[in-house]
């Protein structure tokens, strides 16, 4: 069996050793690979210039990886200082148990240098360095990169895991909290319901005009009760990939005119809740679309306006054009609901259209979720933000206009 023959060398003054560990780096290629011995080792090699090198070394080309031993918090507070500086550069921890007495530097896989940490307590490197080996085998330098290479893809899978337990985390308090709502939510039209049912039965001397008014009551409860069942089933087709849409080519402007009627007609003389249909193009409008599910948006940002204001409440619809470059020019038709009310709790923008978000008494949270999944299954987009004036929130989606009425 053929041996390539290596040089290996035992470097004992630390000046040698470190100046070493710098000519390697500059005479890179391809990637260079560190491993150092402590959080403290590269805070010291910082102090020499360590990134400024690594800086030189990826604006050539070069890939630069570095693993570090320390803990969470340790490693966060270093990689924000790093990325100040060097954001280029990838920068890992590994356990700090794995804090050892010797750093690694393996350049393009090709040259490897060990230097051991005499005194990890000194300031100065050349105080804390001891022994280093230098060596160009590409076997010895491979043994180390496929060590780098293991712990590498350990600290993947570490934040990958972390990461997927901070969201399972967030997802069971959002679950606990829509428990929470959802019983309330039930809870307040069931008994409304049961009670009234109750004067019903063991009153039988009400007149006529008393049991229109009650059943009208308990009706209203019965259909919140039903939108509440409707909605948690739309959260299951949307999880299960299972929301068919019935399309066919629709006018916008007659869907929110009626929808607009429908939620007057809701809300009654009583509220003070002005709805109006302000809208800039009054011609035909088409989307090729699902009638029911887009009325189902519509309404769903009406009552959420209406929740949340004493007075205003604006609808109307304008249109603006898009670039796409696969497609070129594409036209799209935007409602916009807009009003006067408490406006967006700043910590529940980043949140707002996510599934159970709700800081809200009455509502599940699941409305908006629900909105957004109906508009994206349409090829469109929802967002909102808060009015400039600090008076309410405005809430807008967008969707394709259909081929022909875009001409």
């Amino acid at each position: 069996m053929y041996y390539e023959s290596a040089n290996i060398e035992i470097i004992r003054n630390t000046r040698e050793s470190i100046k070493r560990s710098f000519d390697l780096v500059e005479s890179a290629r391809d990637e260079v690979l560190r491993i150092f011995s402590s959080i403290t080792a590269f805070r010291r090699q910082v102090r020499v210039g360590v990134l400024h090198l690594f800086k030189e070394s990826i604006e050539h080309g070069v890939k630069v990886r570095v693993l570090i031993p320390a803990d969470y918090q340790q490693i966060t507070q270093i990689i924000n200082e790093v990325n100040l500086v060097l954001p280029e550069l990838s920068i890992r921890s590994v356990d700090k148990s794995l804090q050892n007495t010797i750093g690694i530097l393996v350049v393009d896989r090709k040259q490897s240098l060990i230097i051991e940490t005499k005194d990890d307590t000194k300031d100065n490197s050349y105080e804390a360095a001891g022994l280093g080996a230098y060596s160009d085998s590409k076997p010895i330098a491979l043994s180390y990169a496929s060590v780098f290479d293991s712990l590498w893809k350990q600290t993947e899978l570490y934040e990958k895991l972390n990461e997927t337990y901070e969201q399972l985390k967030i997802n069971n308090k959002m679950q606990k909290e829509f428990l929470d709502i959802a019983a309330h939510e039930l809870r307040t039209p069931i008994q409304p319901i049961l009670g009234l049912i109750d004067i019903l039965r063991s009153n039988k001397t009400i007149g006529r005009a008393v049991q229109e008014e009650l059943l009208d009551v308990i009706a209203r409860n019965a259909k919140r009760l039903e939108r509440l069942a409707e909605d948690i089933l739309d959260v299951t087709k949307i999880e299960g990939q299972s929301l068919h849409l019935k399309k066919e080519l629709i006018n916008v402007n007659d869907i929110i005119s009626n929808t607009v009627q429908e939620i007057k007609n809701q809300v009654g003389n009583d509220e003070k809740v002005e709805l109006v249909n302000n809208s800039i193009y009054h011609n035909i409008v088409f989307v090729e679309a699902d009638k029911a599910r887009i009325t189902q948006v519509i309404s769903n940002l009406l009552n959420n306006a209406i929740k949340f204001t004493k007075k205003g409440g604006i609808v109307f619809i304008g249109m603006e054009e898009e670039n796409k470059q696969d497609n070129g020019p594409q036209k799209f038709v935007v409602v916009t609901v807009k009003d006067t009310g408490t406006g967006i709790d700043p910590e529940m923008l980043p949140r707002l259209f996510e599934k159970f978000a709700s800081k809200s008494c009455q509502g599940t949270g699941l409305g908006l979720f629900i909105s957004k999944s109906i508009v994206e299954a349409h090829g469109g987009k929802i967002w909102a933000e808060n009015n400039s004036d600090g008076n309410g929130a405005t809430f807008t989606f967008s969707l394709p206009l259909h081929l022909e009425a875009a001409v």
